[in-house]
């Protein structure tokens, strides 16, 4: 059994994750409950729990007031959140699991099981950069982590120069020359890239636009990056990445 603490500041948030987790989770035993940091410190280090349910904005502090004061963490830990846009893209740099208010029970069910596989050094591993993210100011500055089956990869988001579709997978190309394959299709990482200094300019190829050497016109058009990947360009985006590149000169 999965040994679960939830801790939030609301007390129908608690009750309703309680009863979430009695009728989906059954490999899951709520060991017990807490409405704040104190407590919530005294409950896990009475509890030894393998799994906490962290709210983030309690009315004495934040989780990550919580999860500083009991370092090391040795137990596992999935975010409630409320919806909060640059702190949702921190978390998925980072590989941290986070649950939006109201909690959807599936999604509930796939973050207790990924907690469940997940190994606990590598937890440290994403907290350390969703702390770093959460500071980031300079949208190029953060970490991402990518996994795969046999490694988890913390790279500069600066260090990427390109990612490739590849089916329902997407592999991540480097200034360094590293090629990751990650379980993520391209689409996602367009989602959480775009706004981050990267554009899709083919339906397979998404560029940081850190990393352009030069556009060339033969040929239907391609991009030349940094590493000398020679990257097509749509005709429907064509015109826009000419505009994008003056933009960029200016």
């Amino acid at each position: 059994m999965i040994r679960v603490v939830i801790i939030d500041d609301e007390d129908h948030i608690r009750d309703s994750l309680t009863k979430l987790l009695a009728r989906y989770c059954p490999q899951v035993t709520v060991a017990g409950t807490a409405d704040g940091i104190a407590s919530g410190k005294k409950v896990i280090r009475e509890l030894h729990p393998d799994l906490v349910l962290l709210d983030i904005q309690m009315n004495d502090g934040t989780g990550f007031d919580l999860l500083q004061s009991v370092s090391p963490i040795d137990f596992k830990v999935i975010f409630i959140t409320a919806y909060d846009q640059y702190a949702l893209q921190a978390f998925r740099f980072s590989a941290v699991d986070y649950l939006l208010k109201p909690v959807n029970p599936e999604y509930l069910v796939v973050a207790i099981e990924r907690a469940n596989q997940l190994i606990t050094d590598h937890f440290n591993m994403q907290m350390n950069a969703l702390y770093e993210n959460l500071r980031t100011v300079a949208r190029q500055d953060k970490k991402i982590i990518l996994k795969t089956t046999e490694q988890i990869h913390l790279l500069d988001l600066k260090s990427i120069v390109s990612c490739e579709s590849d089916s329902c997978y997407t592999t991540v190309h480097t200034m360094e020359g590293v090629h990751i394959m990650v379980a993520k299709t391209l689409k996602e990482f367009e989602e959480m890239l775009t706004g981050c200094g990267f554009y899709r300019v083919h339906k397979s190829h998404l560029i940081n636009l850190a990393h352009i050497k030069r556009f060339d016109k033969q040929d239907g058009g391609y991009i030349v990056l940094t590493n000398n990947l020679k990257i097509p360009v749509a005709s429907r985006k064509r015109e826009e990445m000419m505009e994008l590149l003056e933009r960029m000169a200016e």
